[in-house]
């Protein structure tokens, strides 16, 4: 009994972090979905469902390709979770790409952010720096 204990721990150490998606769906389930759920709402936009052992074999033993579009708008209505939230975990977990956003910034900032992507970290600290300045000067001139 012990052996069998012992066994288990060791391919459990054994066996690879979930990713982004899978982990998305696991928390769904642990948040009170069930896999039958899931596959009743998980109607993809051609009125396809995506079936239980879909989204367990999802969450035990991920597939090697990504879900197709259609199949992450199932796994969106089936999770509640929004479709982008969906296509940013399918990415992290088989692009290995995490999104980010800049909220609350209009285009302006957007862009100016764009630029600086890639940059030296020396020409980021200079950037910075003549941001700051900017700033600084602002505020002692009451503006």
């Amino acid at each position: 009994m012990t052996a069998a204990a012992t066994a288990s721990d060791q391919g459990a150490a054994g066996t690879t972090p979930a990713g982004a998606l899978s982990r998305l769906i696991q928390e769904a389930n642990e948040a009170g979905i069930t896999y039958q759920e899931m596959a009743d709402r998980g109607i993809d936009p051609q009125g396809k469902r995506l079936p239980k052992q879909w989204y367990q074999k999802l969450v035990k033993t991920p597939p090697v390709n990504p879900p197709s579009p259609d199949q992450m708008q199932a796994i969106a209505a089936a999770t509640r979770r929004p479709f982008r939230r969906v296509q940013e975990a399918t990415a992290e977990q088989w692009l290995m790409y995490e999104a980010t956003e800049l909220a609350g910034y209009d285009e302006e900032v957007r862009i100016i952010v764009g630029h600086l992507a890639g940059k030296s970290k020396a020409e980021l600290m200079k950037w910075r720096y003549m941001i700051e300045a900017e700033e600084r000067a602002r505020r002692e001139a009451g503006e």
